[in-house]
C-alpha cells in the first residue's frame, strides 16, 4: 500500500508557536498506541490523491531548509519560492515568483472546502503575506521564518487568525 511506503519514509514534523516535535515513522505503525495520532490521520486523510503524495515526497527534500527572504535554493528558501519548487516538481505547474502574484492564480476556495494542493495565504504584517500548501487535516507545508520548511496547523490560533484566502490552482 502506498501509504505504508510513505509512512515508512516520512517523519512528519508538526509546528506551532508553542510546540514543535517530530514523530518517528516507527510510531506510525498500525499496532502502535499512537496509531490514531494526528500524524497518521494527516497521512491517511480522505482528500488525498496522487498530488498530495507527490507534494509530501517533495516536502521530504526540503524539510528543515532554513528560511531566507528572497532565497530560492536548499541554502535558504522563502515561502513563495518553496511553492514554486513544490508545484514545479510535484505537478509540473509553473507558479509566479512572489506571494503577491501567486495569490491571483487559480480560483478562490473557502477555508472549509480546502483540498490537498490548495495554496493558502496569510497576512503576517501590514505589507507582508505568507503562503503555504494545504495537505489535509488542517495541516500545511510552508517555509517558516523561525523553523524553516515545516508543517504547521490551521488549528493554531496564529495561523487561523492571519488566514486571508485560499486558491485552488489544480483541477
Amino acid at each position: 500500500m502506498i501509504f505504508r511506503l510513505l509512512i515508512s519514509i516520512l517523519a512528519l514534523s508538526f509546528a506551532s508557536a508553542a510546540l514543535s516535535f517530530q514523530l518517528p515513522a516507527s510510531m506510525l505503525s498500525q499496532h502502535h498506541p499512537l496509531s490514531a495520532s494526528t500524524a497518521k490521520t494527516a497521512l491517511e486523510h480522505k482528500d488525498t490523491g496522487p498530488l498530495r503524495g507527490r507534494i509530501l515526497t517533495q516536502y521530504q527534500k526540503w524539510k528543515g531548509t532554513d528560511y531566507k527572504w528572497g532565497g530560492t535554493s536548499h541554502r535558504g528558501v522563502d515561502c513563495s519560492a518553496l511553492m514554486q519548487h513544490l508545484f514545479s516538481d510535484a505537478a509540473h505547474l509553473s507558479l509566479p515568483r512572489t506571494t503577491g502574484e501567486q495569490i491571483h492564480r487559480g480560483v478562490q476556495v473557502a477555508e472549509h472546502r480546502l483540498k490537498a494542493g490548495d495554496l493558502i495565504f496569510f497576512q503576517t504584517g501590514p505589507n507582508r503575506r505568507h503562503v503555504g500548501v494545504y495537505i489535509g487535516n488542517r495541516q500545511f507545508i510552508h517555509a517558516s521564518t523561525s523553523q524553516g520548511v515545516t508543517v504547521s496547523t490551521l488549528a493554531n490560533d496564529y495561523w487561523h487568525s492571519h488566514f486571508i484566502t485560499a486558491r485552488r490552482i489544480t483541477g
